[in-house]
């Protein structure tokens, strides 16, 4: 039978006594407790400064410990596994467990539910091309990427794909292959834009009305490049960035850049890591439009609000863009 604990008085007189310097001899002899419990307050209090009963180990786990580890061996083998699979596999083996006991299992571990990120599906060839695209320009000077003017064209979409997946991950896995959802690009957007900025600032924004084709591309460009290029002060030897959508691509389009004197910067495929324009236009997403009406107007006071400096930080931190793909070897990146 467990003897009576010692009240805290008693446990404080021990430590009170043994400032003073008593020995465990003499603060036994004088209080009438054992020598061992003595030295067992003192240990407690060097250990803990305190003299006060500490939280005790609960009840024991209703999992046995080769049941936590094939959990844990579950998650991170198969990162999507819900918590819901994981629960039925330890009813299979008699061991009923609630949702919330297997997931502070995981936590223990190093593993939590994130939702896992979108990223455009590579194939080895897309990873080879930004591979190769990232060290061919790693050892660019500053100056040349301040003279890029970057461009693109995409659909802007009312309600967006936001499903959630949740994943199994530790802390700085978020971009592991096994952690991210990979996206194709696909119809169903509401307007599309084209748009174009450089290190100095903002261009022109233009919503395109009805399918865009190669002559209505190059109309836009028409309009719209050469005045960006001058209102943002980049001179005539500048680069001009675009993706490799056909009709960027097509020998017309390509001809009249040639009769302009315009350089396209060469660009792999399936490579929005390399492209710091679609940060400036997650924003738009975030005001929530409910309406057409809105997604146009919040699309055009997000675009006029991106300031100066925006722009220019991510021209500035772009090297690190480019020494984050050569370390994902071409693969998905935070950016």
């Amino acid at each position: 039978m467990k003897n009576k604990e010692h009240t805290r008085q008693v446990r404080d007189t021990v430590v009170k006594k043994f400032k003073a310097g008593f020995g465990y001899k003499k603060i036994s002899q004088a209080l009438n407790i054992p020598r061992s419990t003595v030295q067992a307050i003192i240990l407690k209090w060097k250990e803990y400064q305190t003299t006060a009963n500490l939280p005790r180990p609960g009840r024991p786990s209703k999992l046995s410990a080769h049941t936590r580890r094939r959990l844990i061996r579950d998650a991170a083998k198969r990162p999507m596994i819900t918590l819901d699979e994981l629960q039925r596999s330890t009813a299979e083996v008699g061991e009923n467990v609630h949702r919330t006991t297997i997931s502070r299992i995981l936590h223990k571990s190093g593993l939590y539910g994130r939702v896992a990120r979108r990223k455009p599906f590579l194939k080895d060839i897309h990873k080879k091309c930004c591979l190769k695209f990232a060290t061919s320009h790693l050892g660019d000077t500053p100056n040349m990427w301040k003279k890029v003017l970057w461009s693109d064209e995409t659909k802007i979409e009312l309600f967006g794909n936001n499903a959630k997946r949740y994943v199994w991950r530790k802390s700085n896995t978020a971009h592991h292959p096994e952690h991210i959802i990979p996206t194709v690009k696909h119809g169903g957007g509401s307007f599309m834009v084209w748009a174009c900025f450089s290190s100095a600032g903002t261009g022109k924004m233009v919503k395109i009305d009805g399918k865009m084709d190669g002559a209505k591309y190059r109309t836009i460009l028409e309009e719209n490049l050469m005045e960006s290029a001058k209102d943002l002060r980049l001179g005539w030897r500048f680069f001009f960035q675009q993706d490799n959508d056909p009709k960027h691509k097509a020998k017309s389009t390509m001809e009249w850049f040639k009769n302009r004197h315009i350089q396209v910067l060469e660009w792999p495929s399936q490579s929005p890591d390399l492209n710091p324009w679609k940060e400036l236009k997650t924003a738009v997403h975030k005001c929530s439009p409910s309406n057409l009406t809105e997604l146009e107007l919040f699309c055009k006071e997000e675009w006029e609000k991106s300031s100066v400096s925006h722009c220019a930080k991510l021209i500035e931190t772009y090297p690190k863009r480019l020494t984050a793909v050569i370390a994902a070897k071409g693969g998905a990146t935070k950016y």
